[in-house]
């Protein structure tokens, strides 16, 4: 027992006096998420929203011909522990409450029973075969690319992480098989994402030298560090500063913001909301603030249209609420600089706006060049060309063609209707119901601010969220069948 003690007594002192105490607590913190992954993908599901939401590029400290991220490692462990799964058959305890209906026609309730049940049988939808046949384009596109572009282990990379994000659909619709399961994954989203915009909004109102001096303590996971992390509209320190939180980019965090805020709004007003809706309040106040600090004018419309959405079909209560917000941000003289803002990428007065349309004219020189499979994932082959556009769509007709572009809203199509569908058979089940009706409307959301960004198709994480969103529906949509 000494010489246990002393060994944990040193071995504890110099992580702490070398490494430093960030390293040390990420090295214990990394060790037990391990663990408790190897154990079950729920775990892994939910290591895996924790760093998508609060540290998204973050990576380790060390270089085996490029440096592994958090999300590769998350995402490895995920699979393997899916994989084993799947070849070893192994069984899942799934709970079943019964009822004993006595003589006398009464009920006695009994306690829940734990029963086993073999579950070896590989979930499919009807997005399988369209997704898989958008992978083996990926694929296409990516060898085809290779005749004009030498790889670099960094655009391998990108490549492998986004087909892993992609594919996590399978993961996610054979794994996330129970209520209780998807009930803890959504709330893990909600928790996460509103833990991230704190930060953003924190970070915000502190002073700029000190925010500087936080940020900067992430450059061991390799983030950038100086003042270069802070960013300004335009890029320029006279105009206002925006929120970025630990997603180095504003228009990142206000894609994640889509997502997270699309899917916390239905615990506002369902009758049977996952926490109290009091909390939920504080929950997207707090959201909504980081969401106009980060001027990101696409990912603000994406999540009107998405919040527009679903008061539209279902919750009739939040079209007051969205009217009331849209007055408070128009009249607030806290909020004048934001509408300045907005109006003059309505009205491409500003040099950003500017330059994405000059993005566009360019993507679409590229497309009518490469028009079936596009050009890959590595490079342009001609030299007055580039690979590189701020929208989802016109992204994935450069690397992929309109082929490409065609099997990806083939596959968003199937989704709605498949979903759709399950939603009309949820009449009885609000809990479920709000659910579903978040997926569906954060999705939508995300879809409408692609048109002006390109996240979703090539931040890593980014992908691999959208992909999670899209299983976890339908994995909500299946519990009702």
């Amino acid at each position: 027992m000494v010489a246990l003690c002393l060994a944990v007594g040193v071995i504890g002192g110099w992580l702490i006096a070398y490494p430093g105490p960030l390293l040390t607590a990420a090295l214990v913190i990394g060790i037990v998420g391990g663990l408790l992954m190897l154990r079950s993908t729920q775990f892994g599901f939910m290591a895996l929203i924790g760093v998508v939401c609060l540290l998204p590029f973050g990576a380790l400290p060390i270089r085996i011909g490029f440096t592994p991220t958090f999300l590769n490692l998350v995402l490895a462990v995920l699979f393997a522990v899916w994989l084993a799964r799947l070849v070893t058959g192994q069984q899942q305890v799934v709970g079943h409450r019964y009822t004993q209906i006595s003589t006398d026609g009464k009920r006695n309730q009994r306690k829940s029973a734990l029963i086993s049940v073999q579950d070896k049988e590989f979930v499919t939808s009807p997005l399988a075969l369209p997704i898989v046949v958008f992978l083996f384009l990926a694929f296409v596109s990516f060898v085809a690319g290779l005749a004009h572009a030498s790889p670099t282990p960094n655009a391998v990379r990108r490549f492998a992480e986004i087909v892993m994000g992609i594919t996590l659909f399978f993961v996610t619709v054979n794994c996330v098989r129970t209520r209780k399961e998807l009930e803890q994954l959504v709330l893990a989203i909600i928790l996460a994402g509103f833990g991230e915009a704190l930060i953003g909004v924190t970070l915000y109102f502190l002073p700029q030298a000190l925010t500087v001096r936080l940020l900067s303590a992430l450059r061991f996971f390799d983030y950038p560090a100086g003042w270069g992390v802070l960013r300004f509209i335009e890029d320029d320190p006279l105009l206002p500063m925006r929120a970025i939180s630990t997603s180095v980019d504003p228009n990142i965090l206000g894609g994640l913001l889509i997502l997270v805020a699309s899917l916390t709004i239905p615990q506002l007003f369902t009758h049977r909301p996952l926490f109290n809706r009091w909390l939920a309040l504080p929950i997207l106040a707090v959201m909504a603030a980081c969401m106009i600090l980060t001027f990101s004018r696409g990912s603000m419309f994406g999540l009107g249209c998405a919040l527009g959405l679903l008061a539209v079909i279902k919750y009739r209560r939040l079209l007051p609420v969205l009217i009331a917000a849209c007055l408070l941000v128009l009249l607030l003289p806290q909020t004048r600089e934001y509408v300045v803002h907005f109006t003059q990428g309505v009205r491409f007065q500003d040099l950003a706006s500017q330059m994405r349309l000059g993005e566009y004219k360019d993507a679409f020189i590229l497309i009518s060049r490469y028009p079936l499979i596009g050009v890959g994932f590595i490079g342009a082959p001609d030299i007055d060309i580039y690979l590189g556009v701020s929208s989802l769509y016109l992204l994935i007709a450069e690397e992929m063609g309109l082929v490409g572009l065609g099997v990806f809203l083939v596959i968003m199509v199937i989704f709605f209707r498949y979903t759709w569908r399950s939603w009309k058979g949820m009449v009885d089940d609000p809990r479920l119901e709000a659910i579903l009706l978040g997926f569906q409307t954060a999705i939508v959301g995300g879809l409408v601010g692609g048109i002006l960004d390109h996240y979703l198709f090539s931040y890593p994480h980014a992908v691999t969220f959208f992909w999670l969103y899209i299983g976890l529906a339908v994995a909500a949509a299946r519990l009702t069948e």
